[in-house]
């Protein structure tokens, strides 16, 4: 039997990429060749072409279009449930969704609840009566900073675009996403960012029912230092997930930043562990 009290399973076997160890962190990031990742291989593109050899053209920055543009909740579900399928060997794992990545849990949770034995959202989005967005223009999301941070209209590039490379605006990322984070692990962590955030996921609304998203256990880590979610917005996610499921959601406060994960990991893994 495994600490959850299940019967244990062969362990499945993870990707090479995962198992390998980590990089490590310095003050200004990860330390890493030149066009290499931080371990070793090649380093993927993942920025527009504002990234030019002659330097930073702030005005494309502003106006390009984004390569995430075709990413949608249901799309990113769909993604997430093979993931979840291949990891757990069609067995139900718990999942755990951080921020927007809870809007795909939900998609994903109400698209093949059986994969999932307990869902942990952490300061995260539940849009279980809409479209994420209409959330943040609601007003419980009153006093956000997160929406200070855009750099560009995302209805216009098709992305909340945001410059993580303007050491400037890192104390404004910091206070929004890792207020209670040391500054060299925030660096580091703001230097992995990438700059754009696909909006056709909070912008797609989608059905989510009690015979199928509601039917799994439920848990919420409230963050009540968080800037990015509002403890007000994160209040009533929770009240809307109760109405539609079958058992209320356990919920637990920490009194953390956006980010408890970095700044407090030791007491959220005692959250997950406890949802076994």
């Amino acid at each position: 039997m495994d600490p959850c009290g299940r019967s244990q399973r062969r362990p499945h076997r993870l990707p090479q990429e995962l198992t390998e160890p980590a990089p490590s962190f310095g003050a200004t990031g990860i330390e890493r060749e030149p066009g290499r990742d931080g371990r070793g291989r090649p380093q993927r593109p993942r920025w527009g072409s504002f990234y030019q050899p002659g330097g930073f053209d702030p005005a494309a920055f502003a106006a390009e279009p984004s390569g995430t543009s075709a990413i949608t909740a249901s799309s990113a579900a769909a993604t997430l449930v093979q993931q979840i399928r291949g990891i757990g060997g069609g067995e139900p794992c718990v999942v755990v969704a951080h921020s927007m990545g809870g809007v795909v849990a939900t998609a994903a949770a109400e698209l093949e609840p059986s994969l999932f034995d307990h869902l942990v959202y952490v300061s995260a989005f539940a849009p279980v009566l809409g479209a994420a967005a209409e959330y943040s223009a609601g007003p419980e999301n009153q006093g956000e900073t997160y929406s200070s941070l855009l750099a560009a209209d995302p209805l216009a590039v098709g992305a909340a675009r945001f410059d993580t490379g303007n050491r400037s605006l890192h104390t404004a990322i910091r206070e929004t996403f890792y207020g209670d984070v040391d500054e060299a692990t925030a660096d580091a962590a703001i230097s992995l960012l990438t700059p754009d955030g696909p909006i056709g996921i909070p912008a797609e609304a989608f059905a989510v029912t009690a015979d199928r998203f509601g039917t799994i256990p439920h848990s919420y880590v409230v963050c009540t230092k968080d800037n990015a979610i509002p403890v007000a917005l994160q209040r009533r996610f929770v009240n809307e997930i109760d109405a539609v499921s079958t058992t209320p959601t356990t919920v637990t406060e920490l009194d953390s930043s956006h980010s408890p994960f970095l700044s407090q990991p030791a007491a959220l893994a005692t959250i997950i562990a406890g949802t076994c």
